[in-house]
């Protein structure tokens, strides 16, 4: 006689026990983990750089050591821009996944020099919707929308938004040229999530980045205060 086999173990069992392994790993050498989450476009990757950049332009200065995991669905090419600024880089390509997940994270964190980082950033795959429900582990998410998307992404992707500790608003040298409304996309921000923290960025220029690294910096304390 056929049986049914009730299984009531998560499918997401194993992903949360490598995320806690993450989470663990990098809590004991007090390195904060940002997970970046914006669709193909926003100017993941860019923001990087500037940020990258703003971070070294004075050696004496610097605030943080970092690196960065880029996740990708092909192509090493992110990582690559990253690698060129002398900064630790390792690629993730998914080969046809939405999303980064756990385990590859944890396996990422082999190849990185962990004892010379204390800030380490994922850039997801670009996507607005699966990003959001997977734990890697990190301290938080942070939202990445650019002026050009337009003004409705808080809405239309609500999981998003609400989870994120920060939202990064970005391209804002476009605004002159493009139909976007401040007022409504900050409006549904705090709809949704009044506690995040905003910025406004414009990587080409600089504009908006020592408010973001200040941020970083805040955050990093925290963590280590913890």
């Amino acid at each position: 006689m056929p049986r049914l086999v009730n299984i009531r173990r998560s499918v997401f069992e194993e992903d949360r026990r490598n995320a806690a392994a993450v989470r663990e790993e990098l809590g004991r050498r007090g390195v904060l983990l940002v997970n970046l989450i914006g669709s193909p476009g926003a100017g993941k990757t860019t923001l990087l750089e500037a940020t990258l950049r703003k971070n070294t332009e004075r050696p004496e200065a610097r605030r943080f050591r970092c690196a960065v995991i880029e996740g990708d669905v092909a192509t090493s090419r992110d990582a690559e821009r990253i690698a060129a600024l002398g900064v630790p880089s390792v690629q993730i390509n998914t080969e046809g996944g939405c999303h980064l997940e756990a385990h590859l994270v944890r396996k990422a964190l082999g190849a990185l020099p962990l004892d010379e980082v204390d800030l380490l950033f994922v850039e997801n795959v670009g996507n607005l919707v699966c990003p959001a429900e997977f734990d890697l582990g990190e301290d938080f998410k942070v939202a990445v929308s650019s002026v050009p998307e337009g003004d409705d992404k808080p809405l239309k992707y609500p999981h998003l938004f609400h989870l994120v500790r920060a939202v990064i608003l970005t391209k804002m040298d476009l605004a002159p040229y493009v139909r976007f409304s401040p007022e409504r996309f900050w409006g549904d921000v705090e709809k949704l999530n009044p506690s995040a923290r905003r910025f406004l960025v414009d990587s080409i220029q600089g504009d908006g980045l020592e408010e973001w690294l200040s941020g970083l910096d805040e955050w990093l304390e925290e963590k280590r205060r913890r």
